[in-house]
């Protein structure tokens, strides 16, 4: 029996090149202004159109600011990047989210949330983090300018097929423990490069006891561990979430889509190149200490030994306890925790108490449909009585390509999916962790466990 990987790409060949690469067709392509314009140029310079564009959605989301969004965007390179964008989109007939539309925010948050990204599709923008539409039960993955003109001209890519893995998380996770914490806990035991050249199914009870927004976290995260994507196998839940959404099938479609999308899983005796197993009971509360995202420990351990060069680069030591450290930003926000579910997190934890007064947050909405939810949920009077202040979205402070940039030797305790030097600014250091440490951290001042807040241990 196929996995459900061999089902999703074998669907979608085209042809197989003798001793070579398939080619593979693309049901979505998602732009963004940072990795299209060359395509856009090179598509323009061979005279073409895109041969499917309905299929292609566009959007601005690295360089857009997080306030003032109705106002000329200051930076000259984000501007052009963002106004570049826009016109292409124009030019060549594509559904074009522009910034302070009510589509606009996060590609790889709106995609799922509009309903645009379904089970059984292949997904692709120029973007590492595509991975995060594997939780609809897709195929999806980043791809490079080069490709994206190519999907742009045929709607098909040549690629490589990768290998299968399938990890199973056996058992519920403890109080306190999310996805994002499984994630970290994944790339410290795989390595940043552990998964290379495979293409993830995530399994088992905790996963399956995830809700939606939970498992965009996890397959986000999917890229960090070396592998080419990650996915869940559509289930009820998927359905219920997809259901009624502005791009999904209706009436008569709706059924006959569900029922495909019941087929959608691998068979009880399908085989995996690879297949590891982990115990949900033994991931606690994760944070990062050094310069890739593998470089973690739960928040009761000490710092391992080795990696001298990140630990000087992050001012810590082998054996080092880091709950305490002083925090000076907290970011919440990025296509890894920028939705709803992430800041309902965020406030279950700070309601009731105060910002502390040495911390810098910058609270970002993945969309404006999650920046409006949180005002229906009253989400927004909580935080701010708590002293804290929501953006308007975009990727902000997950990488420095616009104004919310971490100040060189600042540490920030971010819900974002990297922690490379200078990832949020030059010479910035980051600590990567779930929106609960975020929030536990915001009002303490301090990297706290974020399960001492949640059992009221501390006041």
């Amino acid at each position: 029996m196929n996995t459900l990987f061999d089902k999703i790409w074998d669907a979608h060949v085209v042809q197989n090149i003798p001793d070579g690469p398939t080619q593979l067709y693309i049901d979505r392509l998602y732009c963004h202004e940072v990795t299209s314009p060359q395509a856009f140029d090179g598509m323009r310079a061979r005279g073409l159109q895109c041969f499917r564009p309905e299929r292609i959605v566009c959007m601005p989301d690295h360089n857009t600011p997080t306030h003032d969004q109705d106002k000329p965007i200051e930076d000259p390179v984000s501007r052009h990047q963002v106004e570049t964008l826009a016109k292409n989109a124009t030019e060549f007939g594509l559904k074009h989210f522009g910034m302070f539309s009510k589509d606009n925010g996060i590609i790889h948050v709106v995609g799922p949330e509009k309903g645009l990204s379904l089970p059984g599709m292949t997904i692709v923008c120029g973007d590492s983090h595509t991975s995060t539409h594997g939780a609809m039960g897709a195929v999806a993955f980043g791809i490079g300018t080069s490709e994206v003109e190519m999907v742009m001209a045929s709607q098909c890519i040549l690629q490589q097929k990768p290998k299968s893995m399938r990890i199973s998380i056996n058992g519920q996770l403890g109080k306190g423990v999310t996805a994002k914490d499984v994630a970290l806990y994944l790339m410290a035991k795989l390595t940043t490069s552990g998964a290379t050249g495979y293409f993830v199914e995530y399994a088992g009870e905790a996963v399956r006891a995830m809700s939606m927004e939970s498992r965009l976290t996890l397959c986000n995260l999917s890229i960090e561990m070396g592998a080419r994507g990650g996915f869940i196998a559509p289930d009820e839940t998927t359905f219920a979430y997809i259901k009624g959404r502005e791009y999904a099938p209706k009436g008569e479609a709706w059924e006959k889509a569900v029922n495909y999308w019941r087929t959608l899983r691998s068979g009880d005796d399908a085989v995996f190149d690879r297949e590891l197993s982990f115990d949900a009971a033994d991931i606690e509360p994760r944070i990062t200490y050094g310069t890739n995202p593998g470089m973690g420990i739960g928040i009761t351990e000490c710092i391992p030994e080795g990696g001298s060069r990140a630990l000087q680069y992050m001012g810590f030591e082998s054996g080092q306890k880091l709950l305490g450290t002083k925090v000076d930003y907290v970011f919440l926000g990025a296509c890894t925790n920028g939705r709803i579910e992430d800041f309902r997190a965020f406030a279950s934890i700070v309601k009731g108490r105060k910002k502390s007064e040495g911390v810098v947050a910058w609270l970002v909405p993945g969309s404006w449909a999650v920046d409006k939810q949180i005002r229906e949920e009253g989400l927004d009077s909580v935080l701010e009585a708590a002293g804290f202040e929501i953006r308007q979205p975009g990727c902000s402070a997950c990488l420095a390509m616009n104004d919310d940039k971490v100040p060189a030797g600042k540490l920030c305790l971010s819900t974002s999916n990297r922690n490379f030097e200078g990832r949020q600014g030059p010479g910035s250091r980051t600590i990567l962790c779930s929106p609960l440490t975020a929030a536990a951290a915001a009002v303490t001042g301090v990297i706290t466990d974020p399960r001492l807040l949640q059992t009221n241990e501390l006041v």
